[in-house]
């Protein structure tokens, strides 16, 4: 009896258009010519209308002369010898003071707020709802025009300077405060003065292990106020009181003397502090809200009070939430600062994509330098912030 020899079936190759991985590789190269043609076509379109418009490209307008003043400003900088990088330089300063301010401030407001929405206080908790609400209803621009227009501008004339504690002096010229002299031996404060706030910071990160270690709790706050407050002092006193202080006086119809903080720069710290400030108390709500309540009825059967309870279980535990929006709001106050140019601040939009744009035409590099700066402002707080969100989350094992 014979046998049939069966057949074995080969399968069909399947064509390559229907390989899933080589189709994504056809698809993503066909994205990059499309994203390629078109920024090919716009920078072509660029240099053909700035040839046309007869302006030069280049950075080299960066070594020429301003020929323009301004009148805020940390470093030297006048219309006869300046240049427009230190413009630049001068732009960038003055947006990297308001916002590092603001940061700190809307910080601390919005910290006091979100625990006053849920104090037991009837009064303080309707307060503070009332102000956030409100703050965080109201454009950002508008408050600005607030704060700059009818409150800073209808300040009397210099002449008719508030006087203010300490000698400081109050006009809708701005806030003039005594200016420090450091006489021979005056650095020596100084540098005490900053050896502080180094040994405080390094004494707070023991006391802290020491406590998470042993449970003991150190006087921090004294010890701050010692190294940071009464050493200074002691040095002020031993080195024979080498700081004097030039008060502002009226001269003419203007001011002479003194540190001159300028209406604009209040009017906008003031409207990105509060308005910040509102959704960071939102945040630190949601935060505090997060914690199971379990938590602070374990504190109170410790026999915590309601202070240390807050300080010592509540916020670290709330910290996980609070931080990753927090950092959101750190970024768009920084941002917010460009809208300085509606009250005349000089920040880097005012300074360097306004003046100086304006008078070099060279607009492609200028938005290019601008938009830089605020990428590179914003990974840098993400990226010190991500390391404090690191070390704030839960430790798991």
């Amino acid at each position: 009896m014979s046998t049939i020899p069966t057949e074995t079936v080969q399968p069909g190759k399947a064509s390559l258009l229907y390989d899933p991985k080589i189709r994504g590789y056809v698809y993503q190269l066909a994205l990059l010519a499309v994203v390629g043609f078109l920024l090919y076509s716009a920078a072509s379109n660029a240099i053909t209308n700035l040839r046309a418009q007869k302006i030069a490209s280049g950075f080299g307008f960066w070594h020429n002369a301003a020929g323009f003043d301004v009148n805020q400003k940390l470093i030297p900088f006048s219309a006869s010898g300046s240049t427009y990088g230190q413009a630049f330089y001068v732009g960038l300063l003055n947006t990297l003071l308001v916002a590092s301010i603001g940061i700190v401030l809307s910080t601390f407001l919005g910290f006091f707020v979100g625990v006053a929405r849920l104090s037991s206080n009837w009064v303080l908790s309707k307060l503070a709802m009332i102000y956030v609400e409100v703050i965080r209803n109201l454009p950002l621009l508008l408050q600005l025009f607030f704060w700059y227009n009818a409150v800073l501008k209808p300040l009397p004339n210099p002449r008719q300077s508030i006087e203010l504690p300490a000698g400081a002096l109050l006009n809708n010229r701005g806030l003039y405060l005594p200016d420090p002299q450091l006489g021979p031996g005056g650095s020596l404060i100084v540098w005490t003065f900053l050896i502080g706030i180094v040994a405080t910071i390094i004494f707070r990160a023991w006391a802290r292990k020491q406590q998470e270690a042993t449970g003991k709790q150190y006087p921090v706050g004294w010890i701050a106020l010692g190294l940071i407050v009464v050493l200074p002092f002691f040095v002020y006193l031993v080195t024979g009181r080498p700081v004097s202080f030039v008060y502002p006086e009226i001269a003419g119809f203007n001011l002479r003397g003194g540190i001159q903080i300028f209406p604009e720069f209040v009017a906008l710290l003031l409207g990105l502090t509060t308005y910040t400030a509102g959704f960071i108390a939102e945040v630190v709500r949601a935060g505090i809200l997060a914690v199971s309540k379990g938590q602070t009825e374990a504190a109170n059967a410790l026999g915590l009070r309601a202070g240390p309870t807050l300080k010592l279980v509540v916020i670290p535990q709330a910290m996980r939430v609070i931080i990753p929006p927090l950092t959101s709001n750190y970024l768009n106050l920084t941002k917010n600062s460009s809208l300085a140019v509606a009250i005349g601040y000089p920040d880097l939009v005012q300074v360097f994509t306004g003046t100086v744009l304006n008078q070099t035409g060279q607009a492609v590099e200028v938005v290019a330098i601008t938009m830089a700066v605020y990428l590179t402002i914003s990974l840098v707080t993400s990226f010190f912030m991500n390391i404090y969100n690191k070390r704030m989350a839960l430790v798991e094992r």
